[in-house]
């Protein structure tokens, strides 16, 4: 029982400084993992070293080019205006009188490639637009796009979340999707729900016509060039997976083999990142250096992915510590003796 003790002080220590304390959650995360093993008294002191360096170093390696691609193709779609391209799409699709669902549709296509909060920050002026010439509180549209931005961000690779935890269980991103994509539909269902049938009896007015005009580009790519780095990718991993089911859909020969190859996530979102050189009228050098677009959004990734991996180490040295089975072994118990 000591170790499930030691799990939930730890989770309440890293809460507290996160959140109480205002401590970096790398600070935060690397002092957890350190901690919970050396009180563990199942590892050595060189164990619990050992296991930090392999979960951030294996995490790192699963994540970190993906994380880095998906950022580089959020800051082309933030800069050249392709999320509104993606808005206006949408909003031909689901009418103008929808304006709930068609916030929804943009958040839970946009979170793909950009960070949440990122995300609420470009689209926010947008929905301010849509709920005025709506004429519905403000409080809907937000509720529609902060929860569709959401749910993607937490289910569907290649956001950080998603992509970490497939990478500490050694799971297949295109399995993933897959299997994310339905439970992503019904949750993006119910968040539409509940903001036209909860938030949508809280009136808040959006702000003036002119803050509106201002944020939003004057130039904005087609429709076809904003989806591409999106969905390419996504299609790609998911093909490499299909193609990996024993029934072998594709064959055995060079046709299964390149989809193995271009399939691969890092491999497909560094296409997606190609696909992304398209969207501004004319690509610059300024664009892909280290001041520019590409790095801003590396900047920006980098703490990303170094909070994911001191998660990642916490989560190895939990694995080494044995907690598993012996949580496995107490319910194992609670079921025996609620048979008996």
């Amino acid at each position: 029982m000591w170790l499930i003790i030691l799990l939930f002080i730890s989770v309440a220590f890293i809460i507290y400084t996160t959140a109480r304390l205002k401590w970096h959650p790398f600070f935060s995360l690397l002092a957890t993992a350190f901690g919970y093993g050396a009180f563990s008294g199942t590892m050595s002191l060189q164990e619990v070293v050992k296991s930090v360096n392999t979960g951030f170093g294996n995490t790192a390696g699963f994540i970190g080019i993906i994380i880095l691609a998906g950022s580089i193709i959020g800051k082309f779609l933030e800069k050249t205006g392709g999320a509104f391209a993606l808005a206006d799409g949408t909003l031909r699709v689901v009418g103008k009188r929808n304006v709930p669902l068609a916030l929804s549709i943009i958040g839970y296509i946009l979170s793909i490639p950009v960070f949440c909060d990122s995300g609420f920050i470009i689209m926010s002026p947008l929905a301010k637009a849509l709920t005025k010439q709506a004429k519905i509180s403000f409080a809907a549209g937000a509720m529609a796009l902060s929860l569709g931005l959401i749910i993607t961000h937490s289910i569907i690779p290649p956001t950080p979340g998603p992509v970490g935890a497939a990478g500490i269980l050694n799971a297949d991103l295109g399995l993933v999707i897959l299997l994310g994509l339905p439970v992503s539909i019904i949750a993006l269902l119910a968040g539409w729900l509940f903001s036209t049938r909860i938030a949508s009896r809280i009136n808040i007015d959006p702000f003036s016509d002119k803050t509106v005009a201002e944020a939003k580009p004057q130039r904005i790519p087609p429709i076809f060039k904003s989806v591409l780095p999106i969905i390419v990718p996504i299609l790609l991993i998911i093909l490499k997976s299909i193609s990996g089911l024993p029934s072998s859909p594709f064959g055995t020969g060079r046709v299964s083999s390149l989809i193995g190859f271009f399939g691969q996530p890092v491999v497909a979102l560094f296409i997606g990142v190609l696909l992304s050189f398209l969207l501004p009228q004319k690509l610059t050098r300024n664009m892909v250096s280290a001041s520019g677009w590409m790095g801003e959004a590396i900047a920006g990734a980098a703490t990303i992915i170094i909070i994911t991996c001191c998660g990642g180490a916490f989560g190895q040295v939990l694995q080494n510590s044995g907690i598993g089975d012996v949580i496995k072994t107490n319910l194992a118990e609670a079921r025996n003796l609620s048979i008996l």
